[in-house]
């Protein structure tokens, strides 16, 4: 059945209160919570960057080739890293997404 639009608009605006007022509640995910989730997302890019970067270095310092080993392992880990984080931070919204569901199915 479809909604009057001040029906739709006071179930938006209460589902929305309900979540701010128990995230209050809960106190579990703090701005530190986000700072940590920001960090380990950025590490989580960062490290296999790099750790390509220096594995290519060393493969064109050790054994030349008419291919940059360093920008390919670069890109490899860059992609890498992306990916890792890019399901690292679907993981946490399904988290997120699934406490959301069982507090409103709970009350």
């Amino acid at each position: 059945m479809n909604k009057h639009p001040q029906e739709k608009w006071q179930a938006d605006v209460t589902g929305k209160e309900s979540r701010k007022i128990r995230a209050r509640r809960e106190k579990r995910r703090s701005i530190w919570f986000g700072l940590g989730t920001f960090g380990m997302v950025g590490w989580s890019v960062v490290i296999p960057t790099l750790a390509g970067l220096f594995i290519g270095i060393w493969i064109d310092s050790t054994w030349p080739s008419p291919y940059s080993w360093t920008l390919m392992l670069f890109l490899g880990g860059l992609a890498l890293g992306l990916y890792n984080a890019w399901r690292w931070v679907q993981f946490e919204s399904g988290q997120i997404d699934n406490e959301k569901e069982n507090k409103d199915k709970n009350g």
